[in-house]
């Protein structure tokens, strides 16, 4: 991708997390960047590539981290630690593209909505297997494993909401103070 092809992406994802994807159009989008409607065109076939691009950048992003927090071998709750610690990193150093990532993947349309949903269903089902592992390893409580992964993931993906660069806490520490939290839940009593 060119300088100025990522210029226009980084610029467009800043335009959608303010007005949200179906709010903004092209025109917004040019305005931003100081351009004409139709020379937006010449970098992106459409408003929606712009919004493929965004989602399948972080779908992969999430896809490798939970690949390799489950293809070296920790203990469950190391694994789970590591994979909340990785997801918050993701999200933080590229907040705009998570917001969008979180809230709007549903405008997306035909094969890319379904390879999307392909994509987190894989990543859902890589938190499973960690939660899976606890639960075999005896270190976690007997539980729903679906409704566990999907609360982990609710969990994490909703500081897109408040978390703030020059906030409090920093990502380390927002990563720790959720696995806590969430471990406390899962984990067997001693």
């Amino acid at each position: 991708m060119t300088d100025r092809k990522k210029q226009i992406l980084a610029s467009s994802q800043c335009v959608f997390k303010e007005k949200g994807y179906a709010a903004t159009s092209v025109r917004d989008i040019a305005k931003a960047l100081k351009m004409e409607p139709a020379s937006l065109y010449s970098h992106f076939s459409s408003k929606e590539d712009i919004l493929k691009i965004t989602c399948f950048e972080m779908a992969e992003k999430f896809e490798l981290a939970v690949k390799e927090v489950n293809d070296i071998y920790f203990n469950a709750e190391e694994k789970l630690r590591m994979a909340i610690q990785l997801h918050v990193a993701i999200l933080t150093e590229n907040l705009n593209s998570a917001i969008i990532f979180i809230r709007d993947w549903r405008n997306l349309t035909g094969q890319s909505l379904d390879e999307f949903i392909s994509k987190r269903n894989a990543y859902e089902m890589g938190i499973r297997e960690i939660v899976q592992t606890g639960i075999r390893e005896g270190v976690f409580n007997e539980t729903d494993k679906k409704f566990a992964s999907l609360t982990i993931l609710s969990s994490v993906n909703w500081i897109v909401e408040w978390y703030k660069e020059d906030g409090n806490l920093d990502a380390q520490e927002i990563a720790t103070k959720l696995s806590d939290f969430i471990l406390s839940g899962l984990k067997k009593a001693a």
